[in-house]
C-alpha cells in the first residue's frame, strides 16, 4: 500500500478478530515507531508489548475509555521517559507511523487515552512502568472484522475552511 492511500483510507477500529499478530508484524510496528522523528533526535519512547490475554483483559478493566482492549490479541502502551522535552508530540509521531505500518498489515487501532490518574496509576502497576515515566496510551491492535469504508465516506471539513495561502483567512486555491 502506497502511504498515501494508508493515510486516506485508515480507520479506527475498535472491534479485532481474535487471530495473534505475528512477531514479524509486531517487530514491524515496533520498527516504524523507532524510526519516527523526535525532538532533537532524543527517542524518548518506550514501547510495552502485551501478548499475555490476561493482562489485556486487566487493563482494559482499568482503562476505562476503552474496554474494548479486551478483544484485541495485541495492546502496545508508548510511554514517554521522563525527561522527555516533548512527550506528546513525539510520542504522537511514532503511534501514527505505528498506526500506519498496522494497517498495511491489515491491523486496526484505536487510540486509547488513560488521562484519569487513578488509571495511570493502574495502568503503570500493572506493566510495571516507573512512576516518573510519561504513560501517553494504549494501543490495541488486531485484525480487523470486516473491511471498514474508506475515509472517503467520511465527511471530511473543506479545504477552503483550514488551508489559508500566505495569510491565514485567505484560502488556500490551486493556482
Amino acid at each position: 500500500m502506497e502511504v498515501y492511500e494508508a493515510i486516506r483510507t485508515r480507520r479506527t477500529v475498535r472491534q479485532y478478530k481474535p487471530d495473534a499478530v505475528p512477531e514479524s508484524v509486531i517487530m514491524k510496528i515496533l520498527r516504524a515507531g523507532r524510526w519516527s522523528p523526535s525532538s532533537s533526535n532524543s527517542q524518548p519512547w518506550n514501547f510495552v508489548v502485551v501478548t499475555d490475554p490476561a493482562t489485556i483483559a486487566r487493563l482494559a478493566e482499568v482503562a476505562t475509555q476503552g474496554p474494548f482492549i479486551a478483544d484485541a490479541p495485541l495492546v502496545i502502551a508508548i510511554v514517554m521517559v521522563p525527561d522527555a522535552p516533548r512527550p506528546q508530540l513525539d510520542a504522537g509521531r511514532a503511534l501514527q507511523q505505528m498506526e500506519l505500518v498496522a494497517w498495511d498489515e491489515g491491523l486496526g487501532t484505536c487510540f486509547v487515552g488513560v488521562r484519569v490518574e487513578e488509571q495511570q496509576v493502574g495502568v503503570k502497576e500493572i506493566l510495571g512502568i516507573p512512576d516518573d515515566y510519561h504513560l501517553i496510551t494504549l494501543m490495541p491492535y488486531g485484525y480487523r472484522t470486516g473491511q471498514p469504508s474508506g475515509r472517503a465516506s467520511v465527511p471530511r471539513k473543506p479545504m477552503s475552511e483550514i488551508a489559508h495561502r500566505n495569510h491565514f483567512g485567505t484560502p488556500y486555491e490551486t493556482a
